[in-house]
């Protein structure tokens, strides 16, 4: 793994103990040293390590947006008018909650972004009144995702 051009070696314990806590972060260090076969210690030694290093950072919890009525997901291609409008554009996308992801990308769009809203018309109106109402946003091209069928994170 290549972070800020410095090759990180992780070896196969440090792949296992990853392995454990991205399946469930709230695993008790313990349980996966008995499993791994060794200390809590070690565990805790191992994780300061890949911390500092920067392959991992912290822990959260997932919260499910449709129990909380956020039942529409999609994607907004975001054109802008000019490049150098990328800067304040992202900073105004920040103050949208419901902006979710913001990528900078290759292609037509100048970002591409991923927004949860309550339903279809919640979505129109951060649209119209939100997202297209950021100065040097000249269009928009929306993606309803009608299902998501992957969900994951990196394969150790």
């Amino acid at each position: 793994m290549k972070i800020n051009s410095l090759l990180i070696e992780i070896d196969g314990i440090d792949k296992e103990i990853l392995r454990y806590l991205m399946d469930d972060a709230r695993k008790p260090i313990l349980q996966i040293a008995n499993k791994i076969g060794i200390s809590g210690a070690a565990i805790h030694q191992r994780l300061k390590k890949l911390e500092q290093s920067g392959v991992i950072s912290g822990s959260k919890f997932t919260v499910n947006p449709k129990v909380l009525g956020y039942n529409t997901m999609a994607f907004v291609g975001v054109y802008l008018d000019k490049a150098s409008r990328n800067s304040e554009a992202v900073k105004e996308l920040r103050k949208i909650p419901e902006v979710l992801e913001c990528h900078y990308t290759t292609g037509n769009w100048s970002v591409l972004i991923k927004i949860i809203c309550r339903d279809n018309e919640h979505l129109m109106q951060l649209l119209n009144n939100k997202i297209q109402a950021i100065e040097g946003v000249s269009r928009t091209e929306t993606f309803i995702s009608l299902d998501q069928q992957i969900d994951r994170q990196i394969q150790l």
